[in-house]
């Protein structure tokens, strides 16, 4: 047996671990890049009680803020404003974007000033980085993206011919994940859903990937089980449980781990095309689209009868339900079954939006499809299978 795997250096997870920043940002040195989202943990009382301590740790911080999905040039102004300033450390508090932001401002830090981050994202520019970055350290504040453990920052050109495309390197990984399951409890029902459902598209596209190994399989399911019930229960019960948030917190780090190590599916090759050309938070088309391509693929293993692929769908849905311990189906395609109305269930239960919420329409199709690409994907999907599944969420 033989495989490679990715993971942080250092991971602290737990409600309350957020007071041991300043503390890991002061072991790098005394100037401290925090990036932030628009305004919400900003108007929390957490910055409040972060900001004194660091200042009682005698850090020097000053702050950049990433008001969306990031993009080459918002990267580019930050690091272009404090490239001078002897950043010691950065540490991004946010969502999935936010994150990103810093991951590529860290890497890009100690590059020329000539360099633009455009020169080397993949599939835009022609160089290779030396995967040299100032250390960073990744505060998510919603459970979704994974980010905080991947080694790849994600940046947006939004337009006719925008793209979606990584900034890539082994060193990029954060050196740090501080992962507070406190800093999730006044997140927004939408904004909750559309990261969870993220998280389980993650989860489940490792879980069915072609580079699925023992350990990303082992991990995955460990995910997919304590994700179970909690993402709806966020959204429509008990937002303020901190068991629930605690839960989804970890499926989203996990969600990280697992695709960076054995990769993704079509829902992500469609989040790739469409976060490029519209205006359309990356959660929200995962969330959109993973029922009808689970269905899809569901449809696929069955003509073909391939069995293992399907056992594999009916333990992701017994993992979800809590119910591994009844052991493997008599019928892996109804077992199969079982995970696409859970996800169908999911899908309108947190009322997840269509694409043609977004602009989205029948004339965009055959373009989307011809720049879809399958992935890791545990099954070739036609152009006409691509079609259909967009076409459904329209």
């Amino acid at each position: 047996m033989n495989f490679d795997f990715s993971s942080n250096p250092h991971l602290i997870f737990g409600p309350g671990r957020l007071n041991l920043l300043p503390e890991l940002a002061a072991r790098y040195g005394q100037n401290l890049l925090v990036l932030t989202g628009r305004a919400s943990f900003m108007e929390s009382p957490s910055w409040k009680e972060l900001k004194q301590s660091l200042e009682k740790n005698a850090l020097c911080f000053t702050l950049a803020r990433v008001k969306a999905e990031p993009s080459p040039g918002l990267v580019d102004t930050i690091t272009e404003q404090f490239r001078r300033k002897n950043i010691h450390c950065v540490a991004a508090i946010g969502g999935g974007s936010v994150l990103d932001a810093g991951k590529a401002v860290s890497a890009m830090l100690p590059c020329s000033p000539k360099d633009s981050v455009m020169e080397f994202l993949e599939g835009v520019g022609s160089r290779t980085h030396n995967g040299r970055k100032i250390p960073f350290i990744a505060v998510p504040t919603t459970s979704g993206t994974g980010s905080e453990a991947t080694k790849n920052a994600v940046l947006s050109q939004v337009g006719p011919e925008g793209y979606k495309k990584s900034l890539r390197h082994d060193h990029f990984i954060p050196d740090i994940a501080l992962v507070d399951p406190e800093l999730t409890l006044d997140c927004p029902a939408r904004i909750t859903s559309a990261c969870g459902m993220d998280a389980l598209t993650q989860l489940l596209e490792a879980f069915v990937s072609t580079k699925a190994g023992p350990m990303t399989d082992a991990l995955a399911a460990s995910g997919l089980e304590h994700l179970g019930d909690s993402l709806v229960r966020a959204v429509l019960e008990t937002p303020g449980d901190i068991k629930v948030r605690t839960n989804l917190s970890y499926a989203s780090y996990v969600s990280g781990l697992v695709l960076a190590n054995a990769g993704l599916g079509v829902v992500h090759g469609f989040a790739s095309v469409l976060g490029g050309r519209f205006d359309i938070p990356h959660g929200v088309v995962c969330g959109t689209l993973v029922a009808q391509t689970t269905r899809k693929n569901i449809d696929v293993l069955i003509r073909r009868n391939e069995i293992p692929g399907l056992l594999k769908y009916a333990r992701a849905g017994s993992l979800i339900q809590g119910s591994e311990d009844s052991g493997l189906p008599e019928d892996p395609a109804k077992g199969a079954g079982v995970l696409i109305r859970i996800l169908e269930d999911w899908t309108g239960k947190l009322e997840i939006p269509r694409l043609g919420e977004f602009g989205v329409q029948t004339s965009d199709i055959e373009s989307i499809v011809k720049s879809t690409g399958l992935k890791n994907n545990p099954v070739p999907l036609s152009d006409r299978d691509l079609a259909e599944i967009i076409r459904a969420r329209l």
